[in-house]
């Protein structure tokens, strides 16, 4: 073998390792990666997951506003993604406890009973006013001692958490996507795919409840979403016990 074979020979097993070393490189890092989305997620591979659908109330039939079904769209890829497999069930057809699979559950307390029951379970410091009729608070959450009114189409919220039930390691989250309107819910769904990852970062495996505001969904649909507050301890609490608040029309972003 001359040394130009050699040379060549030495080049195509140089570049062979190189790709070799490359390709197991990013596999790694791609299935670090995963890992740390399924562990925030609570969606190990194979794992079942419930994914809760509440109904349009503006419907005289039971149906879901198609902005829900985005949501839905939305969370169905981000369980996919982690190799789990999902059941779809409507708002008045679960009758089972939390924490022995991940739980999505989609839509306010005036749509979702599942909500209103989770609520009301883990989120003491946390009312939403659901009176069908028309006012200025139709609509507007208080949490702990603030309230925070929307203005449909220019300024609304929805609340984003992920809760466990008791101190148990193994039990599963429940991620609940809390809006004043049907976009909202959407709005939160995308930021929670969007972000999951520094979500993961910061809060890692541990309960956390985020007010986010929408804006102007009139025109940017639900793409715009800035995060108020970080409001897990105010929400976990009980209520104050004066039952006014002062209104919050707009809230500066964190």
């Amino acid at each position: 073998m001359n040394d130009d074979v050699r040379n060549i020979v030495l080049g195509v097993v140089a570049a062979g390792i190189s790709a070799a070393l490359g390709w197991l490189a990013r596999t790694y890092l791609w299935k670090r990666k995963l890992r740390r989305k399924q562990a925030f997620l609570g969606l190990p591979q194979n794992a079942e997951s419930l994914l809760v659908v509440n109904r349009d109330p503006a419907a005289s039939e039971p149906a879901v506003h198609r902005f829900d079904v985005f949501a839905l769209l939305e969370l169905a890829a981000l369980i996919k993604d982690c190799g789990a497999h999902l059941q779809m069930v409507t708002q008045d057809n679960v009758q089972q406890g939390f924490g022995e699979r991940t739980e999505f559950c989609v839509g306010g307390p005036g749509s979702n009973r599942r909500m209103l029951a989770h609520m009301a379970a883990m989120l003491p410091g946390v009312r939403v006013n659901i009176d069908p009729e028309p006012g200025p608070d139709r609509g507007a959450f208080q949490i702990g001692g603030e309230r925070y009114r929307m203005d449909p189409g220019v300024t609304e919220y929805v609340l984003l958490a992920r809760l466990t039930a008791g101190e148990r390691r193994e039990a599963r989250p429940v991620f609940l996507f809390c809006g004043q309107r049907a976009i909202t819910n959407q709005a939160a769904t995308r930021y929670l795919a969007r972000n999951h990852e520094r979500l993961a970062r910061k809060h890692g495996t541990k309960p956390f409840v985020l007010l986010l505001k929408v804006v102007n969904s009139q025109a940017y649909g639900p793409d715009v979403v800035e995060l108020v507050a970080d409001v897990t301890r105010a929400a976990q609490a009980p209520l104050p016990s004066t039952e006014t608040a002062p209104a919050r029309n707009s809230h500066r972003a964190s």
